[in-house]
């Protein structure tokens, strides 16, 4: 079968390897697609938030077909469309698949069955390669207690976390705003339902405007970078929320802390997905969001290594999709 590897950092490669044989405790998934994730680049340099060696298969984002169960599985039968869970726990370690594990870069893997979930028949595989990123999106808007339709949220940072953040504090009912410099990004918010979609210059004001003086009531900062960590400060209002969710690997950023005793705001860290993804998928499922739009280009998985060149230009896309139609 075919499979993406990291053989070392910046070197990623498409090759030949053995077919997975299951044991009673497991099954065997079908690839059907997966995402590319800015954390899959910081992989691909070689760094992540925890310890990582080489060669690895990435892909953590993705939806798959059950072709084989073991003896001992109850919940899960040939057939079922499947997503799986990033954070996981196995009987040595806690795993991050498809970092400090093999992932979902492949046409079969096995896994562990507590660690699935069924999609619903209303989102197609293309959408099921989402709802890990939208889990992400979800718990950073539950992390800071959830928002309502007398909220205003600002996303500061409209790639795929911010879009799908957004997308989750629209389907509360918030009036939300998404913050990016490029306009491509601006426009799909818009799509997803954002009230407005800013440039971050004069971003501030605009948003002062829109809140009545009051500035947000929740931020979710979803980009990482310096400028977006710093003006995130700048769009929360009195008593406001912030939930820190876009990832910043090591570098010092200057930011004016004094802000958060000033305003009186409540700051979480967010990472990953925990204890959501019941919750997240069934949410999906009732608000029938479209998260579509986010994926903006699509590629084989033989085409993997063109398709992580193409995701270095954010100008050119948002989230790439790998998918293993037509490979046998």
């Amino acid at each position: 079968m075919k499979a993406l590897v990291f053989e070392k950092p910046d070197q990623p490669v498409v090759v030949d390897v053995a077919m997975p044989t299951i044991d009673d405790t497991e099954v065997m998934v079908r690839t059907r697609t997966v995402g590319i994730c800015h954390s899959d680049y910081e992989l691909l340099a070689g760094r992540y938030i925890i310890p990582i060696s080489y060669p690895v298969t990435p892909g953590h984002e993705w939806c798959g077909e059950i072709v084989e169960v073991g003896k001992a599985v109850k919940n899960f039968r040939v057939g079922d469309r499947v997503v799986g869970e990033c954070v996981v726990r196995t009987p040595e370690r806690l795993h991050h698949f498809g970092f400090s594990m093999d992932g979902a870069d492949r046409q079969y893997f096995n896994v562990n069955p507590d660690w699935l979930h069924k999609l619903p028949d209303s989102v197609d595989d293309n959408r099921g390669a989402l709802i890990e990123p939208f889990t992400c999106g979800f718990y950073a808007v539950l992390r800071s207690g959830g928002t309502n339709a007398s909220e205003t949220v600002v996303v500061s940072g409209g790639g795929t976390i911010g879009l799908v953040s957004a997308a989750a504090a629209i389907g509360m009912g918030a009036n939300v705003v998404v913050v990016d410099p490029i306009q491509t990004r601006r426009d799909i918010a818009l799509k997803l339902g954002a009230s407005e979609a800013l440039d971050p210059s004069g971003a501030a004001e605009r948003i002062m405007e829109i809140t009545q003086g009051r500035g947000a009531d929740l931020v979710i900062e979803a980009a990482g970078h310096g400028a977006s960590l710093a003006a995130a400060f700048e769009y929360a209002g009195q008593d406001g929320r912030m939930s820190m969710v876009g990832i910043n690997i090591g570098q010092k950023i200057p930011v004016n802390l004094g802000l958060i005793q000033m305003k009186n705001l409540t700051v979480r860290g967010c990472i990953g997905s925990p204890g959501v993804w019941p919750a997240a998928i069934r949410f999906l499922e009732r608000t029938g969001i479209d998260l579509s739009p986010i994926q903006t280009h699509h590629f084989k998985l033989t085409e993997a290594v063109e398709a992580f060149q193409l995701g270095l230009n954010p100008q050119a896309c948002i989230k790439v999709t790998l998918n293993t139609q037509g490979l046998n």
